[in-house]
């Protein structure tokens, strides 16, 4: 088994990293000069994997190398390695810490909130300088790199200008045009495209245990997002909560039929966005507990509850930025239908996303024309931007529907 097996639909991205981490490995040349450069950018759409990617490279990186004479941290020890693996192929102990985030190799920087800080930032720059301590490379994941502001990038900027020789960065961000183009300019991109629902359907019935007819809709109508698609064919809540976004929004026929529409997809959003956060918080808290030798339901020393306190604020961050993402995930599912509207209004033969109620698409497509349909979905797509520039977001989704309803 390898790093690379339960990534799907990939196949040209993990060819390149694959072979860069190869010759990281065997090379003992400088980075830069093979396959290999110090700095890499990773996009794709939501779902296509970015982040899995990122961490599997990091992973082939970090393990030891199967090359005669070179074991961890690149030292000649006069032989084999008795822990290496295939060049590429990343070995079992530094996946499981990897996956845990422990290994002292690796530094990770993913935000809970809506924007990446500049502090944090700074920090992992300034660890960026430290040497390797067990393998040949440090490596730096950045998740939602998009999530920087353009003063925060400029910090970042100088670290990718001057790199230390046995530093690699991996950035992840929807697309380059994302981020600053001096970052573009210092990085190699790897595109990654949406998987098949076919590739995702197997993924998951494989991973998750499902059969692959439950796999197959939770793909479809995920649209082949990764993540979505486990939660669809795993959780009946979230299969439930979609079915009754879609049926909110069929069900619009007046003006105050949008505006208590609107509050009900409010509402599911944040049913949704409570039960990803709730058990994580529930987890994280037990956690915190107990390596502060603190018992369950034992009274919390003065002196420690500070430490309680930044942990809260951090997870009431993430619960904010769980309700945008709880909202954004409802207008990809209204897109979604309306997209089936529209495709059956066309007239155009191919499989509606949302093939289980294939009779109310029909009936909804006789009810509207598409020029309607399309200012429909371009008042969802005004709806997405305006809750990114911070607008009330029930006062956003009032607009859409208000407009979807006229």
């Amino acid at each position: 088994m390898t790093v690379w097996d339960e990534l799907t639909g990939q196949s040209e991205a993990i060819a390149i990293f694959r072979a860069a981490a190869a010759d990281s490995t065997l090379g003992d040349s400088p980075i830069g000069d093979s396959a290999m450069t110090h700095s890499w950018l990773i996009t794709g759409p939501p779902g296509s994997g970015r982040s899995n990617l990122a961490y599997a490279f990091a992973t082939a990186l970090l393990s030891p190398a199967a090359k005669g004479g070179v074991g961890n941290g690149g030292v000649d020890t006069g032989g084999v390695d008795p822990g290496a693996v295939d060049p590429g192929d990343g070995d079992e102990a530094t996946r499981r810490q990897v996956a845990a985030r422990t290994h002292p190799d690796l530094a990770v920087l993913s935000t809970e909130g809506v924007i990446i800080k500049m502090d944090d930032v700074r920090r992992l720059v300034s660890s960026s300088n430290f040497s390797p301590s067990v393998s040949r490379y440090r490596v730096i994941v950045i998740e939602d790199a998009d999530r920087m502001q353009e003063r925060t990038s400029n910090v970042l900027l100088k670290a990718l200008e001057e790199p230390p020789p046995r530093t690699v960065w991996i950035l992840c961000a929807p697309s380059e045009a994302d981020l600053l183009p001096t970052i573009r300019s210092r990085v190699r991109t790897v595109r990654l495209r949406v998987p098949d629902v076919a590739d995702v359907a197997e993924l998951i019935a494989q991973r998750d245990d499902v059969d692959i007819a439950t796999a197959t809709r939770a793909a479809r109508e995920s649209q082949s997002h990764i993540g979505m698609a486990h939660r669809l064919a795993t959780n009946e809540d979230a299969r439930r909560r979609r079915e009754q976004t879609l049926d909110i929004a069929l069900g619009i026929h007046t003006v105050s039929g949008a505006v208590i529409a609107a509050a009900k997809l409010l509402e599911l959003a944040g049913q949704d966005a409570k039960a990803i956060t709730e058990e994580r918080d529930a987890e994280e808290r037990e956690s915190a507990l107990r390596s502060l030798g603190i018992e369950p339901g034992g009274t919390i020393p003065p002196a420690l509850r500070a430490q309680l306190r930044t942990l809260e604020e951090d997870q009431k961050r993430r619960a904010t930025r769980s309700l945008r993402d709880g909202i954004d995930r409802i207008m990809v599912d209204l897109l979604s239908l309306y997209r089936d509207i529209l495709l059956l209004q066309l007239g155009v033969e191919t499989e509606p996303i949302n093939l289980a109620i294939l009779s109310r698409l029909t009936t909804a497509s006789a009810a509207s024309t598409a020029a309607e349909t399309l200012a429909t979905m371009d008042a969802i797509a005004t709806a997405r931007k305006r809750i990114e520039g911070n607008v009330a977001p029930a006062l956003a989704l009032e607009a859409m529907l208000i407009s979807t309803a006229r």
